[in-house]
C-alpha cells in the first residue's frame, strides 16, 4: 500500500506553472515569453567575488541570519533607496524571494486565517498560504482604472479572519508601480484592521520613465506591520543563484528565523559574497541592464499596440507587458493556447493571475534579446491580423 502524503499536500491546490507546463515538452521553434527569466548573464564582478570566496575556502557554516556584511549592505540599500529605517539585525538572507515569502506565510498565518490577494495576483502565493493552513481571498482591481489600488475595492473583502494582505510592487503581472497615494490607502486599511502586509518588491530596481518605487514599510506606522521581501533574481540576473532577503522590524524577524533555520539552516556561504558584490559594485552595471530592459519594453509595447484587437498600457516597472486582447473576443486562455499552437510564441494567459486578468496576456520582454523579441512580435502580428 502506498504511503499516504500529509493532508497539507493532498488537500491543497496543485502547483501550477501555467503555459510553461504546456510548452515544456513541445518540439519545434518556440519562443518562450512566459517565464520571468532574465535574458542577461550575471555580471562578471559578481561571479568573480563568488569564485574568490570559494577559492579562499569560505565553504563552511556561517551566520544563520546571513553574512553580517551582506545584511548591512541590504539594510543600507533599503534605507537609502526606499527611505526605510533598518539595521543589519532586521534582515534575513534567504534562498530567493520564494523562501522569503514562504517563511513569512508560515510564520504569521494559522489554520483558519485568510490572506487577501490583490488581483491580478501572483498565483504561487496561494499554495504557500494553504501550506500554512490558511486560505486566500481575492480583491479584484479594476482594469479600466489601470489596476489601481482602490480601498473601495479592497476593504469589502476583509473579514474577521483576514490576517494579511499580499502586495507585489512593482506589480507582476500588470507592470504597475504603485503611487504613494495608492500605498497610503492600503496602509490605512492595514492599520484600521490590524493587518500584516507581505510586500514582494523583487522588481524594485526595474522601473522606467521616472516611475518611483516606494516601499510601503517606509510609510508612517507601517514598519512594524510589513515584511518586505526582495531578491537579486531579476535586477542582477541571478535567478539560478537563489538569493533574496526579508527586511522587517525586529519583532517580525524572530518568527521568520524559526522557519528559515528549520528549512535550510542558512543560505550557501560563498554565494553571499556575490550578492555583496552586486550591492557594492559599479552602479552603472545595473543601470545598463535596466536600460536594456527598457529597450526591450519599448519594442514589445510599441508592437503590441500595432496589432488589431490589442492594446497595451505603458509598463512602469517589471519585465512584463500585460496587453488587453478582449477586443478579439478570445478568452485569455484560448488566445494563449492558439498563439502557442499556431505561432510557437509562449505567453501566459492573464486569467492565470485570477479572473481580474481575463482578457489579457502576460508577455515577458525581459527574457529575450531584441532580435528574438522582434521575431515573436512578427509572429503575433500575423496571428492577430488573421483573426
Amino acid at each position: 500500500m502506498p504511503i499516504r502524503p500529509a493532508r497539507r499536500i493532498t488537500d491543497t491546490s496543485p502547483k501550477n506553472f501555467g503555459m510553461f507546463t504546456k510548452a515544456v515538452g513541445m518540439q519545434g521553434d518556440l519562443i518562450h515569453l512566459e517565464l520571468g527569466m532574465p535574458a542577461e548573464d550575471t555580471p562578471q564582478h559578481i561571479k568573480d567575488a563568488t569564485i574568490a570566496a570559494l577559492q579562499a575556502g569560505d565553504v563552511h557554516y556561517s551566520d544563520l541570519q546571513g553574512m553580517p556584511e551582506l545584511r548591512s549592505a541590504i539594510a543600507d540599500k533599503l534605507n537609502g533607496q526606499s527611505g526605510m529605517d533598518l539595521t543589519a539585525d532586521e534582515v534575513i538572507v534567504t534562498n530567493g524571494l520564494t523562501q522569503a515569502s514562504f517563511a513569512a506565510f508560515m510564520a504569521f498565518l494559522d489554520a483558519g486565517d485568510e490572506c487577501l490577494l490583490l488581483a491580478p495576483y501572483y498565483p504561487q502565493h496561494i499554495g504557500k498560504a494553504e501550506l500554512a493552513g490558511a486560505s486566500v481571498t481575492i480583491a479584484p482591481l479594476d482594469a479600466a482604472d489601470g489596476f489601481a489600488i482602490n480601498p473601495a475595492l479592497i476593504e469589502p473583502h476583509i473579514t474577521p479572519a483576514t490576517r494579511a494582505i499580499a502586495l507585489i510592487n512593482p506589480c507582476n503581472p500588470t507592470g504597475r508601480v504603485y503611487t504613494r497615494t495608492e500605498l497610503e490607502g492600503l496602509a490605512e486599511i492595514a492599520q484600521k484592521h490590524d493587518l500584516l502586509i507581505l510586500s514582494d518588491e523583487v522588481y524594485a530596481d526595474i522601473t522606467y520613465d521616472g516611475a518611483t518605487h516606494i516601499s510601503i514599510a517606509s510609510l508612517p506606522g507601517m514598519k512594524e506591520r510589513t515584511i518586505t521581501m526582495g531578491a537579486f533574481t531579476k535586477s542582477h540576473a541571478m535567478d539560478g543563484w537563489r538569493l533574496g532577503y526579508i527586511a522587517a522590524d525586529q519583532s517580525l524577524i524572530g518568527p521568520c528565523m524559526k522557519i528559515t533555520t528549520s528549512e535550510v539552516t542558512h543560505v550557501n556561504t560563498f554565494i553571499q559574497h556575490g550578492a555583496l558584490a552586486a550591492l557594492q559594485g559599479d552602479p552603472t552595471v545595473l543601470e545598463g541592464m535596466v536600460a536594456r530592459d527598457k529597450e526591450r519594453r519599448d519594442l514589445v509595447v510599441t508592437r503590441l499596440n500595432q496589432m488589431p484587437g490589442v492594446t497595451c498600457a505603458p509598463v512602469e516597472g517589471t519585465i512584463y507587458a500585460f496587453p488587453d486582447i478582449s477586443a478579439t473576443r478570445l478568452s485569455a486562455q484560448e488566445c494563449a493556447d492558439r498563439l502557442l499552437q499556431e505561432t510557437g510564441v509562449v505567453v501566459e494567459a492573464g486569467s492565470f493571475y485570477g479572473e481580474a486578468g481575463e482578457g489579457h496576456l502576460r508577455v515577458c520582454f525581459g527574457c529575450a534579446e531584441l532580435p528574438v523579441l522582434e521575431d515573436a512580435m512578427n509572429r503575433m502580428q500575423r496571428f492577430f491580423n488573421a483573426l
